[in-house]
């Protein structure tokens, strides 16, 4: 099986205003924050003001009977409080229709954007290397070193050839997979997924694109383990698979005890990528 796309939940650039958006996998659609868009179109640094401006707009587009606001779509994005909140969203088609219902000279340089985010993400499904390529080329604008870029593309491909194995043995995407995934983190680093999140300040981040290079290390045994011992034992649906996922978890706790025993320090960590707030 060869590279496969990262997780798509992020914050994409325009000029100097961050979009939120959302890839759906199912319908190979990008969902844009409608705010996050009209403060670019606005050109309006500030939040509430830029919500202010779109309540605004939907009730006149309400009484237009608009399909921009029959498309318009309810959401959790990460706010800036860090926290998941419901918000607007829309998809392509209907952010270029808002797009025309607002007086804007970042009009057509949106739409320019838009359709170039559509390219990459079309290039991405057709030849995946290239998002492969795109997220190392983040972690470098980030300042992670090559020894963690790397280590952490190997644990994304471990963690793909789990997740092939779950679908193709009635394990269904979304919940079970969160299940048997905190099942699996539990066992190896003796905190839940959440636990671990907290320790290290994390909210709506992604646990590992925070985690050091041993943990990453860890993880990606504990993952590679479970799917190996999974296969062996033919596990079939969530039961039998927490089996095997206890039993993967607990080959990387052993691992990890016996390194934390000859070097006296621990594996798990608080530290975290976050940058520092100014204050």
């Amino acid at each position: 099986m060869g590279p496969r796309l990262m997780n798509d939940n992020t914050i994409a650039i325009f000029e100097q205003f961050g979009i939120r958006r959302h890839f759906d996998e199912e319908k190979e659609l990008w969902y844009f924050s409608v705010i996050d868009i009209v403060a670019a179109l606005i050109e309006q640094p500030n939040y509430k003001k830029a919500k202010s401006y779109w309540s605004t707009l939907k009730s006149r587009l309400k009484k237009e009977g608009s399909e921009v606001l029959t498309n318009c779509d309810r959401m959790k994005l990460i706010a800036k409080d860090g926290k998941m909140r419901l918000t607007d969203v829309a998809d392509v088609k209907t952010i270029l229709r808002l797009v025309q219902s607002v007086p804007s000279r970042n009009a057509e340089p949106i739409k320019l954007w838009l359709a170039k985010v559509g390219f990459e993400r079309m290039e991405e499904m057709t030849d995946p290397e290239k998002s492969i390529n795109r997220a190392r080329e983040n972690w470098e604008k980030l300042g992670r070193s090559q020894k963690w870029i790397q280590q952490r593309m190997m644990g994304q491909e471990t963690r793909n050839k789990l997740t092939d194995y779950w679908n193709d043995h009635d394990i269904k995407p979304g919940e079970e997979y969160g299940i048997l995934t905190n099942i699996i983190h539990s066992e190896w680093s003796g905190l839940t997924v959440n636990e671990h999140k907290n320790l290290k300040n994390l909210k709506a981040q992604n646990l590992r694109d925070h985690m050091s290079e041993a943990e990453l290390i860890f993880t990606a045994l504990a993952e590679l383990s479970t799917r190996q011992i999974a296969e062996n034992e033919i596990a079939e649906g969530l039961e039998e698979n927490k089996i095997a996922a206890v039993k993967g978890g607990t080959v990387a706790k052993n691992a990890r005890k016996e390194l934390e025993a000859k070097t006296q320090q621990k594996i798990l960590s608080n530290q975290n990528y976050l940058k520092p707030r100014i204050k």
